[in-house]
């Protein structure tokens, strides 16, 4: 299992800007990226008892959290993707879901995952039947740029949505509002070196690494 780090930095519309400038000199867009960006939408899941919520925010050392994804409003690829953080280093394993499956999971009709034959789908049909919960809708867009030496992600998210307690994710026209007074966020991934050229762009004097979580950020609400 391949662990990742992470830096993740709180920015300014003018940073923005001043960074976005940089990073097309060195990097290039993510190609899949549709005029430079993405809408990303997901459902992030937890027990009654906000067991990954509070791990975040407490800075538990080792801790998992479950979410369902999807980008630019396309349901015909759908991801489930188990994130999990180690010492600081962070991995990601993902299964595919069609959108009968995305849906059904949200109803809690779950039986079907555990004869998936996708060993992660299992393990989410486990961690269900064990009081985990769809607990709300995360949206925003992101602006990724790619950079191949080192496996490097630079990545600008903003426009934050929280979907509050609903669940009702394959619906594009189930409401969200601004995550309270989001910022713009800054990562930056990459595997075992970042390249000089990459940590000199992105650098802003004035500015740290951060512990900021989308999720934790739209659960301000409830």
């Amino acid at each position: 299992m391949q662990y990742r780090h992470e830096w993740k930095h709180e920015l300014t519309w003018a940073d923005v800007l001043e960074l976005r400038q940089r990073l097309r000199a060195v990097a290039r867009p993510d190609p899949h990226a549709v005029d430079g960006r993405y809408l990303i939408r997901s459902l992030y899941f937890d027990t009654l008892s906000d067991k990954a919520l509070r791990e975040k925010l407490d800075g538990v050392n080792r801790r998992e959290k479950f979410r369902i994804r999807y980008y630019n409003r396309d349901t015909s690829v759908i991801h489930l993707e188990k994130k999990s953080k180690r010492n600081g280093l962070g991995t990601k394993a993902s299964a595919a879901l069609t959108a009968e499956e995305a849906q059904a999971i949200v109803d809690g009709d779950i039986t079907w995952m555990l004869s998936s034959g996708r060993p992660l789908v299992e393990e989410l049909y486990s961690k269900l039947r064990a009081g985990l919960r769809p607990r709300t809708i995360v949206d925003y867009t992101r602006e990724p740029f790619i950079y191949a030496p080192g496996n490097v992600r630079v990545t600008f998210d903003y426009d934050i949505r929280t979907g509050l307690r609903c669940t009702d994710f394959l619906n594009p026209d189930c409401p969200t509002i601004p995550a309270g007074d989001a910022p713009i966020l800054m990562e930056v991934k990459w595997d075992a070196y970042l390249p000089d050229i990459i940590r000199d762009a992105v650098q802003l004097p004035g500015r740290h690494a951060s512990a900021f979580s989308k999720y934790a950020q739209c659960r301000i609400y409830g």
